[in-house]
């Protein structure tokens, strides 16, 4: 069986980066994605304004999933790869305990971005053949490298 290869990013040109500082309204952000199998080569991309680079991360991988589950490959072998910890983590190591511990962090704060997450938890059960691989950003892979040009292009429109 061929494997499925989805590579997801997000980004947002936040204005606010710095310490105390918050998104702003006007700041670019976009997620993107490339879906790569035997016969054909998928890719997605949408822009928003005053998102979180960790939303777009998340929402990347949503609209991959989406994607997938519309053309019918859920069940095929998947490999998603990103280079956010964030997601990666979120999805292997934190998922489970955030959803026993009512949406709340080890140290009982209320998960961040908790929309999102809770429907990526509903989204993988959907997928039984998943797995992750995380990448360095801008190290030269060429999948992550084409997401982030994507989601660059995307921003530089709106």
């Amino acid at each position: 069986m061929t494997e499925i290869i989805v590579y997801t990013d997000g980004g947002s040109r936040n204005t606010g980066n710095v310490k105390g500082g918050n998104v702003k309204k006007t700041d670019k952000a976009a997620w993107a994605y490339l879906i790569q199998n035997d016969s054909e080569t998928i890719e997605g991309s949408k822009g928003f304004l005053g998102a979180t680079n960790n939303q777009m991360e998340l929402t990347a991988v949503l609209e991959a999933l989406r994607e997938l589950y519309r053309r019918k490959l859920n069940d095929e072998a998947i490999v998603l790869v990103s280079d956010s910890q964030y997601v990666l983590k979120g999805i292997t190591q934190w998922l489970a305990g955030w959803k026993r511990n009512n949406w709340r962090t080890a140290s009982k704060q209320p998960v961040k971005n908790v929309e999102l997450w809770q429907v990526m938890d509903r989204a993988l059960n959907y997928f039984p053949n998943i797995r992750f691989e995380w990448t360095k950003g801008h190290a030269g892979n060429y999948g992550n490298e084409r997401v982030d040009d994507l989601l660059n292009q995307t921003m530089d429109q709106l």
